[in-house]
């Protein structure tokens, strides 16, 4: 009543009008402050600028970094803005794992769509969906996959002959030192591609390798600071030439799809299905014939699903073996210690998927190149599906989440050693492998990478086979400490380009 009376004085009280206008303001006052009152607390983070957001605190080239050092100060669930796109990043093992794994998991299990992604995919694919058209995508991609293949003796077979085809690529050098990037990357795609489109492709093929080396240059287009300011301003984004370079390598690649999909419409057979697509061609004209009209099973789901599998079945796979040969480079104890494991357990036969239970200092090797190369460091953006109280802090539904993979594969509390090479984090005082919670290269929860156990399989067998047939050393004149391990910018982090020598030891 006291708030009342100051402003009737104010007033004079000359009116009841004037009287009626103060206790207006009054009422006005206290609901706005009551409001304020009980707002639901959002998570902290730095003040943002109008417009601009948080965009001139961050390093545009590698965001996880600045992000990383945000975490350290605000806390590991924060606030920022992309522009003025509010945005709530989750660092750490224990918040990433609660708020992906344990809190609600399917809260946090919505994707958020970059703006340059929508502007060619309207919800369509398995990477970039939502609702039901991601759950029947993905459960058709996953049972395909294993359909043709993954996680069986059928795919070790595919791999261990396209190891033979990079082995004969490797030895054609002779010793000289070369970059390993594109036989690496046409050596994993076409693992995938076997599985996909029902077979391999010769590395020579223009049409195969276009797509590929497409691919690979669209990848590091879409984490460059083009697209990141196309993405929050794109009336200045798209006028851009790495922008236009995006959409053109995006239309290129749909082309040549469309080709493959008529040649591959045109031999189908309904009783010898032998490939991903051929399952789709099948599936929709099965939904066609029984008068179903509204399936999810049409021609831009096929697009894109498949350009998604192509894409993710070569870059992060390929990146990471790519990293593991520089790794062995960099450090030849270490690749003499797996030499000599492999010799031992194997010798000179073939390498089997079975033999990863008695090489347990290569397959710590493999996860510690996994974990340190951190090739998605920032995952691919997660959405709430609806309102979450996390940690003590509101957040609204449809906040688009930063899944900060790089603060759980380099957490200081549960890795001895976070930023060397330390094959020793996933073995005991045994030397027998261990497995850490905290080794997510593949993320987790709903969105985990649907093609895990296939790149697993090929991680495993094309290094082990590398290793058994091959010697990596540096370039001639160049020592090991000059070997740079820095990530080269991209929406995943490969090496940056350098030559190998890949000396013959059978």
């Amino acid at each position: 009543m006291g708030n009342l009376n100051v402003l009737l004085q104010s007033a004079g009280c000359v009116s009841l009008l004037a009287a009626a206008a103060a206790l207006l303001l009054l009422v006005l006052t206290l609901v706005s402050t009551s409001g304020r009152q009980k707002s639901p607390k959002g998570p902290p983070g730095p003040r943002p600028l109008p417009v601009l957001g948080n965009l001139l605190q961050l390093d545009l080239k590698r965001p996880y970094n600045t992000l990383v050092e945000m975490s350290k100060k605000y806390g590991p669930v924060f606030t920022i803005y992309m522009g003025s796109k509010k945005v709530v990043v989750l660092a750490g093992y224990k918040a990433v794992k609660e708020a992906l794994v344990n809190h609600a998991a399917d809260v946090f299990g919505d994707r958020d769509v970059l703006r340059i992604v929508k502007e060619y995919n309207d919800g369509h694919g398995v990477i970039w969906s939502n609702g039901d058209s991601w759950k029947e995508m993905r459960r058709f991609a996953l049972s395909n996959l294993r359909d043709f293949g993954m996680g069986k003796k059928a795919c070790e077979d595919k791999i261990v002959q396209e190891c033979q085809h990079l082995l004969g690529v490797f030895r054609d050098f002779g010793g000289h030192a070369f970059d390993t990037t594109q036989p690496v990357n046409y050596a994993v795609s076409n693992v995938i591609c076997s599985i996909v489109y029902g077979k391999r492709f010769d590395y020579d093929d223009p049409e195969f390798t276009a797509m590929v080396d497409g691919m690979n240059r669209k990848i590091q287009l879409a984490g460059s600071p083009s697209t990141q300011i196309y993405n929050f301003f794109p009336w200045l984004g798209k006028r851009l030439p790495q922008n236009k370079e995006f959409f053109r390598l995006t239309a290129d690649h749909g082309k040549k799809n469309l080709e493959i999909f008529r040649r591959m419409k045109e031999s189908l057979n309904p009783l010898m299905c032998g490939s991903l697509v051929d399952a789709f061609f099948i599936r929709k004209q099965h939904l066609e014939e029984s008068g179903v009209t509204n399936s999810h099973f049409h021609d831009e789901n096929l697009m894109w699903t498949v350009q998604n599998l192509f894409a993710a079945g070569t870059d992060t796979t390929a990146a990471t073996l790519r990293w593991s040969l520089l790794f062995m480079a960099k450090y030849p104890d270490i690749q003499e210690k797996v030499r000599e494991e492999l010799s031992r357990v194997i010798g000179e036969r073939q390498v089997q998927v079975e033999d990863r239970k008695n090489l347990p200092f290569t397959d710590a090797v493999i996860h510690e190149t996994q974990r340190l190369a951190n090739i998605a460091p920032m995952a691919i953006p997660h959405r709430t599906s609806q309102d979450v109280t996390f940690r003590g802090y509101f957040i609204e539904k449809y906040t688009t989440i930063y899944v900060l993979l790089t603060s759980v594969l380099y957490d200081e509390s549960v890795w001895e050693k976070p930023h060397s090479f330390h094959p020793d984090h996933f073995l005991d005082k045994d030397g027998k492998f261990v497995k850490n919670d905290a080794f997510m290269p593949f993320s987790a929860g709903r969105r985990v990478c649907l093609g895990e156990s296939l790149a697993r399989m090929e991680l495993f067998i094309f290094f082990v086979t590398l290793l058994q047939h091959f010697r990596f050393r540096p370039p001639a004149g160049v020592s090991e400490e000059n070997l740079d391990l820095t990530p080269r910018v991209g929406f995943t982090l490969s090496p940056t380009e350098h030559m190998l020598r890949a000396l013959d030891c059978m």
